[in-house]
């Protein structure tokens, strides 16, 4: 496919969860070899677009495109190998605990490739030394970090060497040494591998540092998008508001209720 076809676009989608509307009528564009973050406020939809993308969930109209190709028109082998081409992280890294750190990063290895296991053996170690941990490949998830399980999941998520790599919350839970980790080698792999990155989160300061292009969700639409600094400087109500970090706004502190005054009887006979 021509490298000016977006790598993933969403035309026109609208999607929920029964009758429930999450996403209406969304137009998005993944650019190329780019960090892109989805960010907006919880419940907005956005770990909702990594679902569609990875045809987990299929949209009431519209279309998702992967490649320029329309992921509805796929067959049951032609969404395998879509999701091949797809590396994700999962919020918590989604290890199997079971398994040794070596034994999670071949798994996709073995389940999609017929590799023989020295070919197996020789990519893990690659992919784990590329997240600092070769040293720890025959460690247990319980035995590791919470930082260190992240970047476990993250060579899991290159493993097969992936066009698209989705990251669901990548710095939830961490603590600001293993965040600034996690961002910069999803900076450092984007580059290196020349894949495409989707990048979920709330954090704003650690995802503006390492995003080409923000798209902020709320209400089921795009409220905004653009560079990290154009999102700093939007006059969006809303993007005000989550970016600085600002207990009211748009979204109230207080959850509609009734008046004070009529809930306590405030002036009533008593």
């Amino acid at each position: 496919m021509a490298s000016d076809t977006p790598l993933v676009e969403l035309r026109g989608v609208t999607c929920g969860y029964g009758d429930r509307v999450i996403l209406e009528n969304i137009d998005l564009v993944v650019p190329r070899g780019k960090v892109m973050a989805l960010m907006g406020t919880s419940g907005g939809g956005k770990t909702t677009v990594l679902r569609l993308i990875g045809r987990q969930l299929e949209p009431m109209s519209g279309q998702v495109l992967l490649d320029g190709v329309d992921l509805a028109g796929l067959d049951a082998q032609g969404i395998y190998a879509a999701r091949r081409r797809m590396g994700m992280l999962f919020q918590f890294g989604a290890l199997f605990t079971d398994l040794s750190v070596f034994e999670n990063v071949a798994f996709p290895l073995r389940e999609h490739t017929n590799l023989s296991e020295a070919m197996i053996r020789d990519l893990v170690l690659m992919k784990l030394n590329a997240v600092g941990l070769r040293g720890a490949r025959d460690l247990l998830p319980s035995q590791v970090s919470g930082g260190m399980a992240r970047r476990v999941a993250l060579a899991r998520a290159i493993a097969l060497d992936p066009d698209l790599i989705m990251y669901d919350e990548p710095f939830a839970g961490l603590d600001p040494i293993s965040m600034s980790v996690a961002a910069t080698l999803i900076k450092d792999l984007n580059h290196a591998l020349g894949v495409t990155s989707i990048v979920v989160s709330h954090d704003v300061d650690e995802t503006f540092l390492i995003a080409d292009h923000v798209v902020f969700i709320a209400n089921g639409r795009i409220a905004a998008q653009g560079t990290p600094a154009e999102m700093r400087a939007s006059e969006d109500p809303l993007v005000r508001q989550f970016v600085g970090g600002l207990a009211d706004g748009p979204v109230r502190f207080h959850y509609p209720a009734v008046p004070v005054a009529e809930d306590f009887g405030v002036g009533a006979a008593r």
